[in-house]
């Protein structure tokens, strides 16, 4: 018999599609019930922000904090040195610490918009596993934590499995990861309590790992969440585009194009992604998601308002459904388009159309930027382009910005700096 949870978190959990599997749903529900319950998940700064891939992790402790209980977001400023090897083909780059450093800045500035840090009960906490892991000392740390893992058993984890199954190399340095984040759940344990861990099915061996060592090192009942691993509906990773990473953080992927982002959303996915990444009631995710047709297009508007309210504030989600009307519906411009500003020595030096797409980022490349010129998706303000050699000069802008669009869902404004 399946067992219904009766805690209002594990109950969003289930009922939104966030749970893929829990290492003890009856004992975590029982223990969400009985009172607050600390829970954590941890983010390695491996780049400067998170991208749309993680979304569901940070939904998954703002819905934790929004149902009665204690968010613990800890930065990987330890564990970032070394890597994690989860279902990778081979090794992460290391960084230095002056780049983790730098990331974690970075990270930092998503989470105040999905949840409150505070001294209160259920207040936010963020914290950094460098605080614990800088300062081990190797030969305790292997007499104390190690003689707690079995090789073989690590072995037999999935991630790890095929990995060596692809006879590609998995580093000493990198099995020690599932080691060092077993550790931070024990650590977060003795520090705050922490009874839960959450992470996507990836991580399932690793959070495996930390409850059974705060089990034997410090006889303590704690529990494992995850969430399923999420593709879009034509089978593509979330957060990865045809222009890269969709990143939550401003700098790096304007409000615009956040928001665009999700209003392209296939129709088969809109439902799902209502559940997921808003709050809106189940029956309205629901109704919306039911919608055929030049309909379905409301329910994406709707998606992309809500999700990108949430990330960036409602003033930059309404500026960016404006923005889409204006260029959509009325054939404008839209001021809050992407732009790239060129100076009038680039324009003196000779600067191809092809290259200004480049510029613009609407291309990754040269060849790209051909190809698109060459099937006809090109166009500057709004009329096709077909000549990728043709030279834009000062002239080109006599009358304002120059409006830029690859296909029909990418667009650009080009001005004079």
């Amino acid at each position: 018999m399946t067992y219904t949870p009766k805690s209002d978190f594990l109950h969003v959990m289930q009922t939104r599609g966030f749970l893929q599997d829990c290492t003890d749903l009856q004992g975590l529900d029982e223990a969400l019930l009985a009172g607050v319950v600390p829970g954590y998940i941890g983010f390695d700064a491996t780049a400067p922000s998170l991208h749309v891939g993680s979304l569901i992790q940070i939904m998954m402790l703002r819905w934790l904090q929004k149902t009665g209980h204690k968010p613990l977001v800890l930065m990987g400023g330890g564990t970032s040195k070394v890597g994690d090897p989860s279902f990778r083909a081979e090794e992460r780059a290391l960084l230095s610490e002056e780049q983790i450093a730098a990331n974690i800045a970075g990270i930092r500035r998503v989470f105040a918009n999905y949840v409150e840090f505070s001294d209160a009960p259920t207040g936010a906490l963020m914290l950094d596993n460098a605080e614990w892991l800088d300062d081990l000392n190797y030969l305790r740390f292997l007499r104390e934590v190690g003689r707690h893992f079995s090789v073989g058993r690590m072995l037999s984890f999935e991630s790890v499995k095929q990995r060596l199954e692809r006879e590609q190399s998995l580093s000493f340095l990198e099995f020690n990861y599932m080691i060092l984040q077993a550790y931070d759940f024990m650590e977060l344990n003795a520090r705050y309590g922490c009874r839960l861990q959450m992470g996507g099915s990836d991580q399932w061996g690793n959070i495996v790992n930390g409850i059974d060592l705060t089990r034997r090192m410090r006889r303590q009942e704690v529990f494992g969440l995850t969430s399923p691993l999420l593709t879009t509906a034509d089978g593509k990773k979330m957060g990865k585009t045809q222009d890269g990473a969709v990143w939550l953080n401003a700098d790096m992927r304007s409000p615009y194009e956040f928001w665009q982002f999700w209003r392209n959303t296939a129709d088969a996915d809109v439902e799902r992604f209502l559940k997921l990444y808003t709050e809106l009631p189940l029956e309205e995710c629901a109704r919306l998601g039911a919608l055929q047709g030049a309909e379905i297009n409301e329910a994406k508007i709707r998606l992309a308002n809500e999700v990108t309210a949430l990330a960036h504030g409602p003033e930059a989600a309404a500026a960016a459904e404006a923005t889409a009307r204006e260029v959509f519906e009325r054939g404008g411009a839209g001021e809050d388009l992407p732009s790239v500003a060129l100076g009038a020595d680039e324009l003196a030096g000779g600067l191809s159309a092809a290259q200004l797409f480049v510029r613009a980022g609407l291309a990754a490349s040269g060849k790209e930027a051909r190809r698109l010129f060459k099937e006809g998706g090109a166009r500057i303000n709004d009329r096709p382009e077909s000549d990728p050699g043709r030279m834009i000069d000062a002239a080109d802008f006599a009358d304002g910005p120059l409006k830029l669009s690859a296909g029909k869902k990418r667009h650009a404004l080009a001005r004079l700096a």
